[in-house]
């Protein structure tokens, strides 16, 4: 039995959900989202908001319960507040800034990485060492921050890359005489 499936997802104010065929659309203040429906679980939507229940009593039916509800949270969370990720860089002369729809990031190559931002999703960089994701598709926001981080991970002698707020990087000693 899901314990986070049984709680019916809330709808605040100003948003509406809607069942289209095999779609499910939220629309809000921060735009619309919508989002295929698995065979193996039944969606309503009711007046205080959208009820997740499995189709059946199968192991895979109660496996996609929990998940399938909050996929259906992200997407009313992503219409009203929306998903940040930050990021931090270090090390010497490693910055990053932004040129229009352009990241450009000097991460000690000899080259700089220029990133292409994606549609629906806006960064912002308040000063050289600081990244701001933000966007209303949850995935979409992580799937960005991880391809930026994948340029130049942290490494655990001196801590110097790319990193999440947040993250801990387990430092090693270096060598002994």
């Amino acid at each position: 039995m899901s314990r986070i499936g049984k709680k019916p997802v809330p709808m605040p104010a100003g948003v509406e959900a809607k069942i289209e065929g095999k779609l499910l659309s939220v629309k809000g203040p921060k735009g619309t989202l919508t989002m295929p429906l698995q065979d193996e679980v039944t969606y309503s939507v009711e007046d205080g908001g959208v009820q997740v229940m499995p189709a059946n009593e199968t192991k895979r039916a109660r496996s996609f319960w929990g998940m399938q509800r909050t996929m259906v949270q992200n997407l009313v969370t992503g219409v009203t507040d929306g998903f940040t990720k930050k990021l931090l860089i270090t090390g010497v002369g490693y910055r990053a800034n932004l040129q229009g729809k352009t990241l450009k990031l000097q991460l000690g190559y000899s080259h700089d990485v220029n990133y292409d931002i994606p549609e629906g999703i806006t960064i912002a960089t308040p000063d050289q060492t600081t990244i701001n994701i933000t966007g209303n598709d949850k995935q979409k926001v992580g799937q960005v921050a991880a391809e930026i981080r994948r340029w130049r991970k942290p490494e655990p002698y001196k801590g110097k890359g790319i990193k999440y707020a947040g993250e801990f990087i387990f430092r090693k000693e270096g060598k002994k005489k």
